[in-house]
């Protein structure tokens, strides 16, 4: 289950940022490796024979924080007052 819930929170990120780079390009290009998360949320969505498990869980440990920081940082400079 944690595992499923991994991946979709991956999926709903990723197509956040695509619908991000269509509404708003200039903000979606100060996003830090955009194409790339977009990319990984593809491979969920259209390659899931693909998938590795000990990269998605490398990840989770190494890139969390910053996406986490990005969220936070994007939300308080733009989201609701």
């Amino acid at each position: 289950m944690m595992r499923a819930a991994t991946e979709r929170q991956f999926e709903i990120m990723g197509e956040a940022l695509t619908g991000l780079r269509r509404v708003d390009p200039d903000l979606a290009a100060s996003v830090p490796d955009l194409p790339r998360i977009i990319a990984f949320r593809n491979i969920f969505i259209h390659n899931y024979a693909e998938i590795d498990d000990s990269r998605v869980w490398e990840v989770v440990q190494d890139h969390t924080s910053e996406v986490l920081a990005l969220a936070n940082r994007l939300l308080a400079e733009y989201g609701p007052a």
